[in-house]
């Protein structure tokens, strides 16, 4: 599953693990991604969305109707 969230776009970022001697290597900050199914009246169906903790939060707030509203404007696939 792809690390990117369909609602905020939040992707994974780049960075470095510093050692005590601060010596640096590569890592890799992932989002918090959860799959989440929501039933959408308007659809008459579930929607399942590949959401991060923010997302979620966004969908509780905004609802999920107008959520998914701009999520077909942007033509996202769900």
């Amino acid at each position: 599953m792809a690390a990117v969230c369909q609602v905020t776009g939040a992707v994974p970022r780049f960075g470095h693990n510093v050692s005590h001697s601060h010596r640096r290597t590569k890592r890799r900050f992932d989002p918090n991604i959860q799959k989440k199914t929501y039933f959408v009246p308007s659809l008459g169906r579930k929607v399942t969305l590949t959401l991060s903790a923010k997302g979620i939060k966004v969908v509780d707030a905004r609802g999920i109707e107008a959520v998914v509203a701009d999520l077909k404007k942007r033509g996202v696939k769900f």
